[in-house]
Parts: C-alpha cells; sequence; structure tokens
C-alpha cells in the first residue's frame, strides 16, 4: 500500500512539475511574441509620424498629385486605428504601396530629390523601413517558436485545454510575391 502511495506521489509530482514547466514556458513564448509585436509598433509609429512631413515636402513640388497624397493620409490613419494584428498587416502593405507611389512621383522633380529635408526624410524612412523587417523576421522567429511548442506532443493537449492557440505569422501578400516584370 505505501509503495503503491509512493509511485502515485511520484507520478503526480512528475506531472505537476511538467505541467508548470510548460506553462512557464508558453507564458514566457507568448510574452516574447508580444514584445516582438510591440517592436514592429514603435517602428511603425515612427513611421506614421514622419509620412505627413513627407507628404507635406512633396506636396509644395507636386502640386497636381493630390489624389496620392489624400490616399495616403487616409490609409496612414486606417493602420493606426487597425486593431488586430492582421488588420495592421493588411493596412501597412496598402500604406506601403502608398509611400512608393510618393517616391515614384518625387523621381519626376528633380529639385525635390536635391532637397535636403526630402533627402533626410527618405534617409529616415529607409532606415526605419529596414528596422520594421528586422523586427517582422524577428517576430515571425518567436511566432514559429511559440507555435512549435503548442503543436508538438503531448504539449498541444494541454495547450489547448489551457487555451493557447497557434499565432499569426507577419506573410507577404499575392502581389508582393509576384516576380517584378521590368521592361526597357
Amino acid at each position: 500500500m505505501s509503495i503503491a502511495l509512493v509511485i502515485v506521489v511520484v507520478v503526480l509530482v512528475v506531472l505537476g512539475g511538467f505541467l508548470i514547466s510548460l506553462y512557464n514556458r508558453l507564458a514566457t513564448q507568448r510574452l516574447v511574441v508580444h514584445e516582438a509585436e510591440a517592436d514592429i509598433e514603435t517602428f511603425l509609429k515612427q513611421r506614421y509620424d514622419m509620412i505627413p512631413n513627407l507628404v507635406e515636402i512633396v506636396k509644395g513640388y507636386a502640386k497636381h498629385e493630390k489624389e496620392t497624397f489624400e490616399s495616403v493620409i487616409a490609409m496612414r490613419s486606417k493602420a493606426m486605428a487597425a486593431g488586430t494584428l492582421d488588420e495592421k498587416m493588411a493596412m501597412e502593405k496598402q500604406l506601403t504601396a502608398g509611400v512608393m507611389k510618393i517616391f515614384a512621383v518625387a523621381e519626376s522633380y528633380p529639385e525635390l530629390k536635391a532637397n535636403e529635408n526630402f533627402k533626410e526624410l527618405q534617409a529616415s524612412l529607409k532606415g526605419l523601413e529596414e528596422n520594421i523587417q528586422k523586427s517582422r523576421r524577428f517576430y515571425n522567429g518567436t511566432v514559429r517558436d511559440f507555435n512549435t511548442v503548442i503543436a508538438v506532443f503531448p504539449n498541444s493537449l494541454i495547450a489547448g485545454i489551457m487555451g493557447y492557440k497557434a499565432m499569426p505569422f507577419f506573410e507577404a501578400d499575392e502581389e508582393e510575391k509576384k516576380n517584378v516584370k521590368i521592361k526597357f
């Protein structure tokens, strides 16, 4: 009787230790994912703050491009108001395309390209885009690690009971995946 009780206690202690360890690992991984998401949002906020400056500088040179500028400002507002990560990802793709249109417009104005404020803003935005891409890669790595932990057996059973679900990756949309066609 006492050996059976000792075996049951040992099994319960080992099982309890496993559950506590898994819970702590899942909680830690989830916090790392949220931290990575917050890093992306910090860089996006910096970009959101720069976009009106970019629009104003270019607007002074390209007055007939009003529709493009209004469209980018509207996308910026929508991106800032996006609630879920999926909504943010969708709006970010549109906003990035809008900013690229502004840079394309700027190509038509040599005096604008020579403007020091424009060059500084363009360099800052380029640096921010690189930081956003790095942050997205880090985020995707943390999501991969988290999703792997909750997908493997027996973790998948316990993670499901605890309410942990797979998190989404930042992914390129179908338009970004297409080959670029260059015509001369």
